[in-house]
């Protein structure tokens, strides 16, 4: 069959994709758009994940669109809640008709001859995949789609979501009780009265661990070494005051464009310290802890990592129910190595024994940048890994080519929402001189490379070789600093340094 061809092919259907997606409905209806999703549904991580407790980890005044903005005084909120955000949002701009489900992108190929991207895509056999026609064909995985495209989006956020990521455990093989990866929670798990091992001590341990105690069960957080932890408040009362005084109108988007700001710069503030003044940061969290934990408490031992606040990302715990699941004796702190799985819980390297009749995995996932689909340029494949980043948004030698890259020190969507509106830009100003063909190059200042991603996690580390490349100076530097992307990718001329244009 011919394939069917699009302006723009969007690769993912969750946050970033659908964010993108009305970004062109806006901004240029008359260009012909889809969403290649290989779920059988929309929503990408907050549809994925199911674990008790799941809920943002950035506040939703700047992890919302700034087409639509979070209209709800929870800062922190709840997956369920994101998930119907993310759905009504692509419903009210008519993003859905645009979806084909069931179809992973496994291959791009680049033509210079035609100015297009060729896309395969499987299917999964998830869910129909809809043809432009508008049926749906709801054949089972294996066979191939393919798709033309003047320019190619990757929207599909950076790890693995058919698995995540466990640790060659010794002895895992012969845990006798419930082994589960939160990346796929089972709904049917019984938690009341039994003891649950957490492994883990990132943002995800942090989420479960009260939320699991809330359900009756003693969780005790095994982690290997400490993690820095904030209290955050979970409602936002300026927020609340707000909407409970306007319904809508001037005044109301008025008074949301403030506070989104506010906690833009809060964000902004509180990074930049633990940049310059770590130690002050360590003792504000200290103290702040200490106020909330049980006398007692060993926090040096449990809660004083050996790094500087946002080396690691920061995790915050709405209205401190972390810590008060360890007040009320409903969860402990164990920092020690594991010397063995046993059938009956956890053998320590200190010889203690944690008895467990569940043993979650909370230990990260599996970075993957780009969905994991191969590209080709003229019938030469690419290695990603010697490629530099442009821009925080484009790959040096890859023609009408963009990706969708969050910030890893504040909300996601912050730089997604700048990496749209710098698409419309170039895609318009291509438009508007004649322009197919838009391709990075590099220059001097792409030079010496530096490691993509700054921090310094386990999922990051694990795979920071197969990545592209940032330079030392801008346009090739990922600052991670909202302000100066805003002057880079929204005030500043999309013809600048590093950018090849051909008609």
């Amino acid at each position: 069959m011919t394939p069917e061809h699009l302006d723009v092919l969007i690769v993912g259907a969750g946050l970033s994709g659908v964010g993108a997606a009305i970004r062109l409905t806006r901004h240029m209806p008359d260009a012909s758009f889809a969403l290649i999703e290989a779920r059988d549904t929309l929503g990408g991580t907050w549809d994925l994940f199911r674990y008790p407790g799941v809920r943002s980890d950035s506040d939703m005044f700047t992890l919302g669109f700034r087409d639509r903005p979070w209209a709800d005084a929870r800062m922190l909120a709840p997956g369920g809640a994101i998930l119907d955000y993310v759905r009504e949002s692509a419903k009210e701009f008519g993003v859905v008709e645009h979806i084909r489900y069931g179809l992973r992108v496994t291959r791009a190929e680049w033509s210079t001859a035609d100015a297009l991207w060729t896309v395969t895509a499987e299917r999964t056999g998830t869910g129909a995949a809809r043809g432009a026609d508008g049926t749906d064909d709801a054949d089972g995985g294996g066979e191939a789609v393919r798709f033309t495209c003047g320019f190619l989006y990757v929207c599909s956020g950076y790890y693995r979501y058919d698995e995540g990521y466990t640790p060659d455990l010794p002895g895992i093989g012969a845990f006798a009780g419930d082994l589960v990866h939160p990346q796929h929670w089972p709904a049917e798990l019984g938690l009341g009265g039994r003891e649950v091992v957490v492994i883990g001590s990132g943002a995800t341990a942090v989420t479960l661990v009260p939320a699991l105690a809330e359900r009756g069960a003693h969780v005790t957080m095994l982690q290997r070494s400490p993690t820095y932890i904030a209290a955050v408040p979970a409602v936002d009362r300026t927020v609340e005051r707000v909407l409970g005084r306007w319904s809508g109108g001037a005044p109301r988007r008025v008074a949301m464009a403030v506070i989104r700001w506010r906690s833009i710069l809060s964000g902004i503030v509180i990074y930049q310290a633990s940049r310059r003044v770590p130690g002050l940061v360590k003792r504000v969290l200290r103290r702040r802890a200490l106020r909330a934990l049980p006398p007692g408490f060993d926090i040096d031992r449990h809660l004083a990592p050996v790094y500087n606040p946002w080396d690691e990302r920061l995790c915050a715990t709405p209205d401190g129910d972390f810590f008060a699941a360890i007040r009320t004796g409903a969860a402990e702190i164990v920092t020690d190595g594991i010397a063995e799985i046993t059938p009956a819980g956890v053998r320590l390297t200190s010889g203690r024994e944690l008895p467990a009749d569940v043993l979650v995995t909370a230990t990260g996932f599996q970075l993957m940048l780009f969905g994991g689909i191969a590209f080709s340029v003229d019938g030469a494949d690419v290695d990603l890994s010697r490629a530099t980043a442009y821009k925080g948004m484009m790959v040096s030698g890859l023609p009408n080519f963009a990706f969708a890259m969050g910030y890893t020190n504040a909300s996601w969507t912050l730089k997604i929402d700048l990496v749209n509106d710098h698409i419309v830009r170039l895609l318009r100003r291509m438009r508007r001189r004649g322009y197919r063909v838009v391709v990075p190059r590099e220059t001097a200042s792409a030079f010496p490379a530096r490691p993509l991603l700054p921090l310094k996690s386990g999922y990051i580390a694990r795979s920071a070789h197969l990545l592209p490349k940032q330079g030392s100076r801008t346009p090739w530097r990922l600052h991670q600093n909202y302000l100066r992307d805003t002057v880079l990718l929204r005030a500043r001329a999309v013809e600048s340094e590093g950018l090849e244009f051909r008609r």
